[in-house]
């Protein structure tokens, strides 16, 4: 909106030109998201305590759990409203990509909400069934997908890290691609989503990641010289990565331990499932492991114990899954386990930069 009304008038003062940076409007779309949830976060801490929308605890989680039960939850709500008015504020609104992601931003919110309160109302951890869950979360990737797609300019080819010469064409099989792509996405950051600022400190790191890489890949010129695909408009992508990065360290003011909120599936599984859709415009998809590793262990150790456990008659691979638990379980005390999930996902997201350079 800044951009859109104001830098039209840079002609006649001067200084309304730095709305035409995008590094100035990523800083303040980020300063803004921030800032929004630093200063509207007590009362809505104090709402949800009044609504009494509590956090509900599974019944075989660590017993060092049952103590956070009533704790505020669907914070979320708040995330989401920080990133969509700051990036409606900052962001070039004529920008397809940036509708693209609030809308499903918004919708895979929505689907976390119904999850959320359906577990409030049942007073116990089962929300949606997974069936009704994966089906709505498989047509706002397909969504997404479709609409890339009929994109003029933009096509189904893969962007493989460290192997830059090779770079396949999928064409219309691209669609299933970008649906496995955002639906793990979002589940997995879901399930990582088990620990106060477990999720969200890794969340602001592989954002922060693609924040560079959608810069870059919106530049023709440097997006050449990487040896990446060129996307045009992805530098709008810039500010609204920019826009999650500072909702989310608002977000760990009041989440970290002991946290005051949690964020509920309403903002796991929509940041999640965002980022999936940010890889997936950037054509970075295969990016988002190595960035993401955090998600995809915490996945794949539920996978591993769920088939493990079937095939085994009951016999366990973790002392829980997923994997956070596990570190539980083995004496870790929980602010050990985040700071140090938190380390391995900065290492990760410098891995991922370094693809940069890596040909």
């Amino acid at each position: 909106m800044f951009y859109n009304f104001l830098y039209p008038f840079h002609t006649e003062l001067s200084w309304l030109n730095v709305f035409r940076y995008i590094t100035f409007r990523s800083i303040g779309c980020a300063v803004t998201a921030f800032l929004l949830v630093v200063i509207i976060g007590p009362r809505f801490i104090a709402w949800l305590q009044k609504k009494q929308i509590g956090q509900v605890i599974r019944d075989d989680g660590p017993e060092t759990h049952f103590s956070k039960k009533g704790v505020p939850t669907m914070g979320g709500v708040l995330i989401l409203f920080a990133v969509t008015a700051s990036s409606l504020l900052w962001t070039d609104l004529r920008s397809g990509l940036v509708w693209l992601l609030i809308g499903i931003s918004l919708f895979f919110g929505l689907i976390g909400s119904m999850d959320d309160i359906k577990k409030i109302r049942k007073g116990n951890s089962r929300g949606l069934s997974p069936r009704e869950k994966l089906a709505l979360q498989v047509l706002g990737a397909a969504v997404v997908g479709i609409f890339l797609l009929l994109t003029p300019g933009y096509d189904g080819i893969l962007s493989i890290p460290f192997i830059k010469s090779y770079q396949p064409d999928l064409g219309w099989w691209y669609l299933p691609f970008a649906v496995l792509v955002i639906v793990g996405a979002s589940n997995a950051v879901n399930l990582t989503d088990g620990l106060d600022g477990l999720a969200a400190g890794p969340i602001v790191i592989t954002a922060s990641t693609y924040l560079i890489f959608s810069y870059v890949a919106g530049n023709a010129v440097v997006a050449s010289y990487l040896q990446i695909p060129y996307v045009p408009g992805a530098g709008e992508v810039t500010i609204f990565c920019g826009a999650m990065v500072g909702a989310c360290l608002g977000f760990l003011w009041f989440n970290c331990y002991p946290a005051e909120i949690f964020m509920g599936d309403v903002g796991s599984l929509s940041l999640g499932g965002t980022l999936g859709v940010v890889s997936i415009i950037t054509k970075q998809e295969f990016l988002l492991v190595i960035v993401g590793g955090i998600f995809v262990m915490e996945a794949i150790s539920v996978i591993l114990q769920v088939g493990y456990f079937k095939m085994t008659g009951g016999r366990r691979i973790f002392l829980m899954a997923p994997f956070h638990h596990h570190f539980e379980k083995k004496g870790w005390l929980e602010p050990k386990v985040v700071v140090r999930f938190w380390i391995v996902s900065i290492i990760l997201g410098l891995i991922a930069l370094a693809t940069l350079k890596l040909r």
